[in-house]
């Protein structure tokens, strides 16, 4: 069984001081987390774990994960100024885009960010709209085919739009090395969510392997791998969580095994998880609003797909656990007894955040706690409907809470549409009504 890492007379009392629906995260789980992935990859001196910025692009998190010696994985110019703001400089930003377009490489080239070059292409355009090529550089690997481990396929390369293909590869190295480049980096993400220990230490070996043959044949210097994102998290009850000490090991073996000898022991490993950084220490804070009884029961929640696209997006299952309302009974332990579609408000039919799930008996008024929102939840947000998106209410170690992102506004909707006279009407309005309820 998921558990909350809020209890019921906690989440009362927040959901008292910060409306709902709200993202809430949890210091604690993070640092602990944090820890034990600096802990797991400690035999490598040069360990770097870039935070994916891009699965929740929240100043307080990503600050708090570089108390850890976290860097920031980028992936376009906005990002790149939220890592430059925060004081993240040079090596300790990594920037892998693609289809990229100039302003962000000619940021990314201030910034003295390490560019994770995506194709062959994008190597003379880099100079062509940034200039010189840097001499720390990184290109992004794709093998093609079907990626596999022993219990089946994990993903499908060969349809994806990133990286270079080998032949691609060993051209660029051999580019950049003449342009100018001293230190070369490998990068790779072959599976997306893997719920294993095997995925990090096989991708590891295929790349500690290609990484030997380029520095052999092109001359280049290998001084890191980069092996990306791809460590999932158990988004169902019934899914062993990743460990990480083991993913830490497995890799060490394939290092030992493949870099040592060839004389490559010198070489960084890095990644650039962001799921299993962040994911399971977010949660989405909604109350029960309605029911309805047709052909189906459902809930209705004061969330939508706005706040959480992931269920309507791609099916994605989010664990849903009904913690009660103020005076009521603690609900998180009682047994599955009824069948509901909980859905939010938006006017498309997949605005839903579950199907047929069996959940205790729902009453209007209830917080339900929607888990594993910390990565990929509040970051891909949107206002489809008008609809406006959530705040983001950070839990403390000492049990207090923090706002790190207020709630948007109709203010904040309508703000750019001030290059007319219509749309300053509409934002006046919105600030009467603004000042009305303030």
């Amino acid at each position: 069984m998921k558990r909350p890492f809020v209890s019921k007379d906690q989440l009362v009392r927040i959901a008292e001081r910060y409306p709902t629906p709200f993202h809430l995260y949890d210091e604690a789980g993070m640092r602990a987390n944090a820890q034990a992935v600096m802990d797991a990859f400690s035999w490598n001196p040069g360990f770097k774990e870039y935070f994916a910025v891009k699965a929740n692009p929240n100043p307080t998190l990503i600050s708090l994960l570089g108390e850890y010696g976290c860097g920031c994985d980028c992936s376009s110019a906005t990002e790149l100024m939220l890592a430059d703001a925060l004081g993240f400089r040079g090596r300790d930003i990594m920037f892998s885009s693609n289809d990229t377009p100039a302003e962000d490489f000619r940021l990314a080239r201030e910034l003295g960010a390490v560019i994770n070059f995506d194709d062959i292409s994008h190597i003379e355009f880099f100079e062509e709209v940034a200039g010189p090529i840097p001499p720390v550089v990184s290109c992004r690997f794709n093998p093609g085919g079907t990626f596999q481990l022993a219990n089946g396929i994990m993903d499908n390369p060969g349809d994806s739009k990133f990286g270079m293909t080998e032949g691609q590869l060993f051209d660029a190295f051999r580019m950049l090395r003449d342009k100018g480049a001293r230190e070369f980096g490998l990068h790779a993400l072959l599976a997306s969510n893997t719920v294993t220990d095997d995925y990090y230490p096989v991708l590891a070996r295929l790349l500690f392997e290609l990484a030997v043959r380029l520095e052999r044949e092109t001359g280049a210097h290998v001084t890191f791998v980069n092996l990306s994102g791809g460590v999932g998290i158990p988004y169902r009850p019934d899914e062993r969580p990743n460990d990480i000490r083991a993913i830490g090991e497995g890799v060490r073996k394939a290092y030992e095994e493949v870099l040592v000898p060839a004389g490559m022991g010198d070489v960084a490993v890095c990644a650039e998880m962001g799921r299993f950084m962040a994911g399971p220490y977010g949660c989405l804070v909604t109350r029960v609003v309605h029911e309805k009884h047709i052909y189906k029961d459902y809930v209705g929640v004061d969330a939508t797909a706005c706040d959480l696209i992931r269920p309507a997006m791609y099916g994605a299952y989010h664990h849903i656990t009904v913690m009660g309302q103020a005076g009521g009974p603690d609900k998180s332990e009682l047994p599955a007894t009824h069948v509901y579609d909980v859905t939010g408000n938006l006017c498309e039919n997949n605005d839903k955040f579950a199907r047929d799930r069996e959940l205790p008996e729902v009453e209007v008024g209830d917080l339900l706690v929607i888990h594993d929102t910390g990565a990929h939840g509040r970051a891909m947000g949107y206002n489809y409907n008008g609809r406006l998106r959530a705040a983001e209410v950070l839990l403390r170690e000492d049990g207090s809470t923090e706002l790190i992102r207020r709630a948007e506004t109709p203010v904040d909707y309508f703000a750019t549409l001030d290059a007319t006279p219509l749309g300053r009407q509409v934002i006046a309005r919105c600030n009467r009504e603004d000042g009305r309820h303030a």
